[in-house]
C-alpha cells in the first residue's frame, strides 16, 4: 500500500530538483525525505529517483507515479472540501500569498467582502512575488496564490493546479521628464532601443514582461539600474537614470513628480494575474468564498 504523505514527498523532489530543496519546502530533514523516498520505492518495486551531482531526477517508472501522484493529490483535496462541506466549513484560516499590487489591488477588497459575506472565514496574507507563491501553493504553505504569468510558470492545463483569471493590465512607459520623447502621446518601445533601463531583477515575473516586450520590439534592453520596488523605478527614472516600463495598477496613487507616463504604442506589454489552489481545493468551503470575493474584487 502506497502512503499518501510519501507521495507529496515525490511531487517536492519532481518540483525543487533537489532533497534539500525538497525537504526545506516540506520542513523535513534531507535524511527524512530520503528515507521516504527509499520507502516509497520498496513500496513500488521500483526505482523512482536518479541522484547526481546536478540534483534529482525521476526515472521513467517515477514518471509513471507521478501521473498518478497528481491524480491522487487532488482526489485527496476533493474529499478534504468535501468533508469540510460536511461538517459546515463555516469558519476557518485560508492563507493566501499574493505580490504587493495584486494585495492592494485585489486582496485587500476581498477581505472586506468577506467580511461581510463569510464572517467565520479568517484570511492570512503573506506577501510573495509573482513566481514565489505557485510553488508555496504546491508545497502546502498557503491555500492560495495571487500570481501572475511568467517564463517557466506552471501552464492552465497543470493538473496540480485549478486556476481562476483575475485580471490583465498593461504597462505603460515611465520616463525622466526631459526625455525626447516626453511630449508625444504614446512611446513606440523600438525607439527606446539606445536608452538606459530600470527594471526588475531577473526572476520577477515583470522582468520577463519587459524583456519579452523589448525583444518583440527588435532589442535587448541596457538594463542598468535593478529593483523590484517600483517606486524606486520610478524615483530612478525622475532622477533621469533611464527609462521603464511599469503595471499601470502600480503607479496609482504614486508620486510621479519628475516623470512622464505614457501608453505604449500598439500591443501593450501585459501582466496576466490569476488565483491559484490545488486541484481539488477550489470546492473546499472555506476556500471557494475566498476565490469568489477575489474574483469579485478584480471585477
Amino acid at each position: 500500500m502506497i502512503e499518501a504523505r510519501r507521495l507529496h514527498i515525490l511531487r517536492a523532489v519532481a518540483d525543487h530538483r533537489t532533497v534539500t530543496a525538497a525537504a526545506a519546502a516540506l520542513y523535513l530533514t534531507p535524511s527524512a525525505v530520503s528515507q521516504q523516498l527509499t520507502a516509497l520505492e520498496q513500496e513500488t518495486g521500483h526505482r523512482l529517483v536518479e541522484r547526481s551531482a546536478r540534483g534529482v531526477r525521476l526515472t521513467a517508472a517515477g514518471e509513471i507515479l507521478l501521473t498518478h501522484t497528481n491524480a491522487v493529490l487532488a482526489q485527496l483535496e476533493r474529499a478534504e472540501a468535501e468533508l469540510a462541506a460536511y461538517s459546515t466549513g463555516e469558519a476557518g484560516t485560508v492563507t493566501v500569498a499574493a505580490f504587493a499590487t495584486g494585495i492592494g489591488l485585489v486582496v485587500a477588497p476581498a477581505l472586506a467582502r468577506l467580511a461581510v459575506s463569510a464572517p467565520g472565514v479568517r484570511v492570512r496574507v503573506q506577501d510573495a512575488e509573482g513566481d514565489a507563491s505557485l510553488p508555496m501553493v504546491l508545497d502546502r504553505q498557503v491555500d492560495v496564490a495571487v500570481a501572475v504569468e511568467y517564463r517557466g510558470a506552471p501552464g492552465a492545463d497543470d493538473p496540480r493546479l485549478t486556476r481562476v483569471p483575475l485580471y490583465a493590465e498593461p504597462f505603460d512607459a515611465v520616463l525622466p521628464v526631459g526625455h525626447r520623447l516626453a511630449d508625444a502621446e504614446r512611446v513606440a518601445l523600438a525607439e527606446l532601443a539606445k536608452d538606459a533601463w530600470i527594471g526588475p531583477f531577473a526572476g520577477n515575473p515583470c522582468h520577463d514582461v519587459v524583456v519579452l516586450a523589448c525583444e518583440q520590439a527588435g532589442f535587448q534592453p541596457l538594463l542598468e539600474h535593478w529593483s523590484d520596488d517600483f517606486r524606486a523605478v520610478v524615483a530612478l527614472a525622475s532622477a533621469g537614470a533611464g527609462v521603464a516600463l511599469v503595471p499601470r495598477s502600480a503607479l496609482r496613487g504614486m508620486d510621479v513628480t519628475g516623470v512622464v507616463v505614457r501608453p505604449v504604442e500598439g500591443a501593450a506589454p501585459t501582466r496576466r494575474v490569476f488565483a491559484a489552489v490545488r486541484c481539488g481545493a477550489e470546492g473546499h468551503p472555506l476556500i471557494r468564498p475566498v476565490l469568489d470575493a477575489l474574483g469579485e474584487a478584480a471585477g
